[in-house]
């Protein structure tokens, strides 16, 4: 038991999170709050894993990866895809209650049955997880670039925001200076027209081309 732990610790714990790490996360919500700090900080303490150069990685629509266009980005040659695919049909094939001894015995067996060289399965799976490990480095870094593009691009636009809305504040807040010194002035000049009185005012405003009498309808003005 303890060898199968150090394995895991050692190898699969190297590019993956571990089956007992996914339980405790979903069964401790604190558990699960340091996973998703932990991955935030992928591989921060972990031993150093080796990654494949990667040319022109494939994109990823949806979240949906096309595997064997991920390992052919790394170099991995289509022979060497099917080794291991070869290997896991055969792991897929056994009852899952099968004795890992006896899966192992059998799928050793039939794959020397096949021709299919065990250092040449390891070889190429060891390079698939490498370069799956890249793929994934390869996309946290666009991911964290259009990341910070966008958050800069937000920035710019809550700036204009902020810009428009002064803009308008300020032109709301001038406009009803301009009411308030308008109504003033219009105090001011309706005190000079009270001094004559309304039917002079009233008389001037019929007989003048240039006034709109407010008693007539609405309608084109006079012209001199």
């Amino acid at each position: 038991m303890s060898d199968k732990k150090n394995w895991g610790s050692t190898v699969l714990g190297w590019f993956v999170v571990r089956p007992e790490d996914e339980g405790a996360a979903a069964s401790d919500p604190a558990s699960a709050d340091a996973a998703v700090a932990a991955a935030a900080e992928y591989g921060a303490d972990q031993p150093v894993v080796p990654v494949t150069p990667m040319n022109d990685p494939p994109p990823a629509p949806g979240g949906q990866v096309d595997f064997p266009a991920v390992y052919s980005a790394a170099g991995v040659e289509p022979e060497q895809q099917e080794r291991v695919e070869k290997a896991a049909s055969l792991l897929r094939s056994l009852p899952a209650e099968t004795d890992p001894a006896v899966k192992k015995q059998i799928v050793e067996a039939s794959l020397k049955a096949f021709g299919v060289p065990i250092d040449k399965i390891i070889e190429a799976g060891v390079e698939e997880i490498q370069a799956l490990e890249s793929y994934i480095r390869a996309g946290a870094g666009d991911t964290q670039k259009v990341l910070s593009e966008s958050q800069s691009r937000i920035a710019q636009f809550e700036d204009e925001v902020r810009r428009i809305k002064q803009v308008m504040d300020e032109r709301v807040q001038e406009q009803a200076a301009v009411v308030r010194v308008c109504n003033e002035k219009k105090l001011d000049v309706q005190r000079v027209l009270e001094f004559f009185g309304q039917e002079a005012v009233a008389r001037v405003v019929r007989e003048s081309p240039k006034l709109i009498d407010p008693s007539q309808p609405p309608g084109p003005q006079n012209t001199p």
